[in-house]
C-alpha cells in the first residue's frame, strides 16, 4: 500500500484579506499562477466564478511528457475570508485534499497551502513520488509563490 504524502506552503502578500479571497476563491485565476507546461485548462462548463461548497470544477492538465489527464475537484469546505478546501473526485492521484488557508497579518495576508496526497499502484506509486512526483509539486508551488509574487508584490515586513 503507498503512502500519504503532505505538503505545506506558507506565503506572506501584501494584500487585504478581502483582495486575497476575491483571487484566490475565483477558479478562472488559477491559470494565471500555475506553470504554462502543465497545460493546465478549466473545461466544466457551469463551475461558477466563484468558490462554493459542493462546487465541481473540471480541468485537463499534462504534466507528464505532455500527456493531456481529466482531472475532477470537488469544493467540500468554505468559510468566506478564512479557507477552502478542494477534494479530487477523478483523476491521477488516489487521494488529494488541499487546504487553502488565509489570515490576515500586519501589512497583509498570510496563505498557507496544506496538501495530503496518495498515488495509485501501491509501491510502484512511493517509487513515481521518490523519482518525480514529490518534486514536480514542489516546482508548481515554487512557481505559484513567484506568480502571487509578481501579480501583489513582495512582502516586505512586519512581524
Amino acid at each position: 500500500m503507498s503512502k500519504v504524502y503532505g505538503i505545506k506552503t506558507v506565503q506572506k502578500i501584501p494584500i487585504t484579506l478581502t483582495e486575497a479571497w476575491v483571487f484566490f476563491s475565483k477558479p478562472d485565476n488559477l491559470k494565471k499562477i500555475t506553470p504554462s507546461e502543465l497545460g493546465f485548462n478549466i473545461i466544466s462548463k457551469h463551475h461558477g466564478e466563484t468558490m462554493y461548497a459542493g462546487q465541481i470544477i473540471e480541468y485537463k492538465i499534462s504534466p507528464v511528457m505532455g500527456i493531456p489527464l481529466y482531472w475532477m475537484t470537488e469544493i467540500t469546505h468554505v468559510e468566506k475570508g478564512n479557507y477552502f478546501i478542494d477534494e479530487q473526485r477523478y483523476g491521477p492521484y488516489s487521494l488529494w485534499h488541499h487546504q487553502h488557508h488565509f489570515k490576515e497579518i500586519e501589512n497583509g495576508v498570510e496563505m498557507t497551502d496544506i496538501i495530503h496526497y496518495k498515488l495509485p499502484l501501491y509501491f510502484l506509486g512511493d517509487i513515481a513520488n521518490a523519482l518525480f512526483v514529490k518534486a514536480q509539486l514542489r516546482k508548481i508551488f515554487d512557481h505559484r509563490f513567484k506568480a502571487v509574487e509578481d501579480l501583489f508584490g513582495k512582502w516586505e515586513g512586519g512581524r
